[in-house]
């Protein structure tokens, strides 16, 4: 599995900065292979090495997953983490891809290490990153002592975490692609993963990541169009099926968008320039492999299970972990809370 690159919507997708107090007895639906990731390529050693625990197996999604999470718990947040399942066939070009620049970028970091420069290697470990099975099946593992509700995707994880929202069982989804918004989710949450002071890629500089909301209504008015014509955008700038057009970006993407008026009608204009049928494409996101039958289930989290695999198992530290399991104890209590508000509010 590589990192995810997502649909490149940036620039013309309206966002509203929040603060994570607002998601207060929200339930957020987390693309969780997309966090995952996050925790890989961020939460790293000096020189670029992810945590690893004394027997060498890497750590560092766990320690994001569990410190992110009791943190977003403890603020009265529920969290539900949706897994992806099978990719579509189409996927399978850009996961080559992914792979490909993984093995290069590992080269480069083995230079740099020897070269002694320790910026470039971080840099290129950044790239690196590689969530593998057994890390999936540790998050889950993770997931249950900390009594917090995951989902299994049949397909796409962000089609699910949109699906759940669509459901009214989730009040966002949550993922720094944009995908989610072509997915159907009416609201996307960016940056609950990441939050606080990052270090700008390849540079020296630091900026304040804060969460931010955008809604699909909101976007398809602003932006004059439907749904339907959103994915045609991506499907022009490229999504992780399929490259895009060499030279549309999102700006001049609506254009043809609003010019032509569908996808279909684009291809026939321009049909030879995509590599891969658009109109398969814009099945993906119209039609994606979802189900309805999952339970959401947040249980009391268990601290004896969460030190065994986390101190005991992976060599973490008990004090840390610890104020973790507080956060997660004080975020039920919160629970509590909000329940009584909304029954008597």
């Amino acid at each position: 599995m590589g990192p995810r690159m997502g649909v490149q919507l940036g620039d013309i997708v309206p966002k509203r900065k929040i603060e994570l107090e607002e998601l207060r007895g929200k339930v957020i639906a987390i693309d969780a292979m997309n966090s995952l990731y996050q925790f890989l390529s961020i939460i790293r050693q000096r020189d670029g090495e992810p945590l690893k625990d004394s027997k060498g197996r890497v750590t560092s999604h766990l320690s994001g997953l569990f410190y992110r999470t009791s943190n977003l718990v403890e603020l009265g947040i529920r969290p539900v983490y949706v897994f992806d399942g099978e990719p579509p066939k189409l996927k399978s070009k850009t996961l080559e891809t992914r792979r490909v620049i993984r093995a290069e970028a590992e080269k480069a970091r083995i230079a740099a290490l020897k070269a002694g420069d320790i910026a470039e290697a971080r840099k290129q470990a950044q790239r690196v990153a590689r969530l593998t099975d057994v890390m999936v099946g540790e998050a889950t593992t993770l997931l249950d002592h900390m009594g917090i509700a995951w989902v299994q995707a049949p397909g796409e994880g962000e089609a699910q975490a949109a699906r759940l929202v669509q459901r009214n069982d989730a009040w966002a989804a949550a993922s720094q692609d944009y995908d989610s918004l072509l997915f159907g989710a009416p609201i996307l949450v960016r940056n609950v993963a990441i939050t606080g002071r990052r270090k700008l890629p390849g540079k020296d500089v630091y900026i304040e990541v804060v969460p931010e909301i955008t809604e699909l209504q909101e976007l398809l008015e602003k932006l004059g169009i439907n749904r339907r014509q959103l994915i045609a955008v991506g499907i022009l700038i490229g999504t992780d099926y399929n490259a895009g057009i060499k030279g549309i970006g999102p700006k001049k993407a609506l254009e043809l968008v609003k010019k032509y008026g569908s996808i279909k009608e684009i291809a026939s204009r321009l049909g030879e320039k995509f590599e891969v049928d658009p109109l398969e494409v814009e099945k993906i996101f119209l039609k994606p492999n979802t189900t309805d039958k999952y339970e959401l289930k947040w249980r009391e989290p268990n601290p004896d299970g969460i030190k065994e695999f986390l101190c005991e198992e992976h060599d973490f530290s008990e004090s840390r972990v610890q104020t973790g399991i507080d956060r997660l104890l004080k975020g039920l209590h919160e629970r509590e809370q909000v329940k009584l508000e909304q029954w008597f509010g």
